[in-house]
């Protein structure tokens, strides 16, 4: 692949917006002319307006400049005339989007109401029934001057009314022809939006805004990617981009997931309007945009030079784990490793680890250690003054290492330079040896050294205000340098909050998980509790290391049909022990089989109090009562064999 072909942002090391064209919805534009703007979605029936205009209300006044409204039929998009009137008689201004699937009757009416209408490609005029088909290019192009001929009216309207559009892909809706020719990919993902926005543009069509969205975070980005530098290599406009993690789930998984998917983009200067979809209020969802975006509001003054990058290693649209070397469970096929920092905070006693998940039970004289157990402690200078339990090693600064009795069961972190003095001296750990470094100090007599030493760790951190583009740097030169150490990712974050900490880390690390990088997280937090769920559930984000039960979970919206975040809720207490198990819970069919689509299972509501239950993307039980959908879901998890009692496995741990 070419250099050129590799170009998705103008620069990998210093942030530059990338330049769009302008888009006017309503009084607001969006575009690299003005700031990245916030936006949301109401989740009230849309035929309850004055629900519709409270909850938009609240939107407004915790930060959302765009507000989306669901339109799944003719009556619905109908509606949106009486909420517009309402907010406009309370004196809110604030733009309105029609949000559409299905049904192109709904949006042509809702383009003459309301500002600004989203169309997904894959369900709009397309076809979703799961079937593999095989098109001969004959058929494939009766396809499309078939979706030509059904989006075109559309398309005159919205130039006619002013009314813009957002062409919104989603990974997991792709049409049954895109997934024949495709496949469920990111390129897919690209060319279902530039069908229709081909279609626009020879409709010299503009005002436009286009996403690439999905619940994996890996895909989401790379799809965003290849979506800019396809539109560059077709000559088409640059237009802006809205960007979000579809269904991210709930709480603190949620915003990790989040916060690794959009803030990865907008490191790259990619990104002119944000949603944050939360399985919660949507009022809720705002705040933690704005915490996103703010970052970026003076990045360029704030950072330091990174020497610009030539030649870029990777291939930024396809997930490859960088080659290293094994060094005892680091690196090589082993999964990313957390070590907890408690180098300024003093062990004393066995339940000072109870917030790394090690739990120390008296009456058996046995450790106990839960599904997110850290597997190192830095201790710093201060060793911990017992036996530590069998998962958990403690690394400590080299000048207190070599003070210690046992150099072999505890292990030396050093610096660059006090790590050469030591391989010249031959007193090195035998088996494992971290040294922190930053990327100055990738100089030839430390490179050299590292040649000659490769049971070597490196742990790698910058006070960069571009923490992610300076360490992607260091990741690079390690590759030209062909040194293949691991690598762990360490960021310090407690001069901050913890929630914008754990935002921040989740950008900061994630950003380099997703292309490859990492072998390790040491997150600084001033709880550890906080840096321990962080560092997993980061890892987890990144499908780099599967520690918990994940939930991809859909926001709720006016067409859910069951309390979506009671339901979660529900599951979550009654499935969170499943290791590595993925459910999709979807509040409706639009967001059913699609948007889960990597969920190992899925719970779908399909009417008022039916659910329908997956296995996959295959339904397995159609029309199960609400009230009784949890139970059979547990019993479909058990056919599997992929069921373990709760109380079974507390006796399993108490008997590691």
């Amino acid at each position: 692949m070419s250099e050129s072909e590799k170009k998705y942002c103008d620069s990998l090391t210093e942030y530059a917006r990338r330049k769009t064209n302008q888009v006017q919805v309503g009084d607001v534009w969006i575009g690299s002319d003005y700031p990245i703007r916030i936006q949301s979605m109401t989740t009230i029936d849309t035929m309850d307006t004055a629900g519709s205009v409270e909850q938009t209300i609240r939107m407004i006044e915790s930060g959302c400049e765009i507000v989306r409204i669901t339109a799944p039929s003719v009556k619905e998009a109908q509606n949106l005339e009486n909420i517009k009137k309402e907010l406009r008689l309370r004196g809110y201004s604030t733009p309105l989007v029609a949000d559409i699937h299905f049904t192109p009757n709904a949006a042509e009416l809702a383009a003459r109401i309301v500002e600004k209408v989203r169309v997904n490609p894959g369900n709009y005029a397309d076809k979703k029934r799961f079937e593999i088909i095989d098109y001969t290019e004959e058929n494939y192009q009766a396809e499309l001057n078939r979706i030509r001929e059904r989006f075109m009216p559309l398309v005159k309207i919205c130039k006619e009314y002013g009314t813009a559009m957002r062409i919104g892909t989603n990974h997991g809706s792709l049409s049954d022809r895109i997934l024949s020719r495709y496949g469920d990919t990111p390129l897919g993902m690209v060319e279902s939006a530039l069908e229709f926005l081909r279609i626009c543009e020879d409709e010299n069509y503009f005002n436009i805004v286009i996403s690439m969205k999905s619940s994996n975070p890996q895909v989401m980005v790379e799809a965003y990617r290849l979506l800019v530098q396809r539109l560059d290599a077709e000559k088409l406009k640059p237009y802006p981009l809205h960007l979000g993690v579809t269904e991210a789930g709930e709480g603190e998984d949620g915003r990790i997931k989040s916060s690794m998917g959009i803030g990865t983009l907008l490191e790259d200067g990619l990104g002119d309007t944000v949603r944050v979809s939360l399985t919660e209020d949507p009022e809720f969802e705002a705040p933690v945009a704005k915490v996103l975006v703010d970052r970026y509001k003076q990045r360029k003054e704030k950072e330091s030079f990174i020497q610009p990058v030539i030649t870029n290693p990777i291939n930024p649209y396809q997930y490859h784990r960088r080659d290293t070397s094994e060094v005892e469970n680091f690196g090589g096929m082993n999964v990313p490793r957390v070590i907890a920092d408690f180098s300024a905070i003093t062990v004393e006693k066995h339940e000072d680890l109870k917030p790394i998940g090690h739990f120390y039970l008296p009456l058996p004289d046995k450790w106990r250690m839960n599904d997110i157990g850290s597997d190192y402690v830095y201790s710093g200078k201060t060793p911990i003054p017992f036996m530590l339990p069998n998962g958990l090693k403690e690394i400590l600064d080299a000048d207190s290492w070599f003070l210690q009795e046992d150099k072999t069961h505890k292990l030396p972190l050093f610096v660059a330079g006090t790590f050469i003095e030591a391989s010249e001296q031959n007193l090195l750990h035998k088996s494992i040896n971290f040294v922190k470094i930053t990327i100055n100090d990738l100089k030839a007599d430390f490179v050299e050294t590292l040649r000659k030493k490769p049971e070597v760790v490196l742990i790698v951190e910058t006070n960069n205000e571009a923490a992610m583009p300076e360490l992607r740097r260091l990741y690079f030169d390690l590759l030209q340098f062909g040194i293949k150490n691991p690598v762990v990712l360490k960021r310090d974050y407690r001069n901050i909050t913890e929630i914008d900490g754990q935002l921040y880390a989740a950008t900061d690390c994630g950003g380099l998980l997703v292309d490859g990088f990492g072998d390790g997280i040491l997150l600084s937090f001033d709880n550890p509790a906080i840096a321990n769920s962080t560092s997993f559930g980061i890892l987890q984000a990144a499908r780099t290391r599967m520690s918990k039960t994940e939930y991809i979970s859909c926001p709720s919206c006016g067409r859910t049909l069951f309390d979506l975040q009671e339901t979660t809720a529900m599951i979550r207490k009654t499935t969170d022990h499943l290791k590595g198990v993925k459910i999709g819970i979807m509040g409706c069919i639009v967001n059913g089989p699609g948007e889960m689509a990597d969920a190992d299972y899925g719970y779908v509501g399909i009417g008022k109090d039916k659910i329908a239950l997956y296995r996959g993307q295959n339904v397995v039980k159609k029309s199960v009562h609400a009230d009784n959908a949890v139970n059979e879901l547990i019993e479909l998890i058990k056919e599997d064999g992929r069921w373990l009692e709760p109380e079974v496995l507390e006796m399993e741990l108490m008997n590691e």
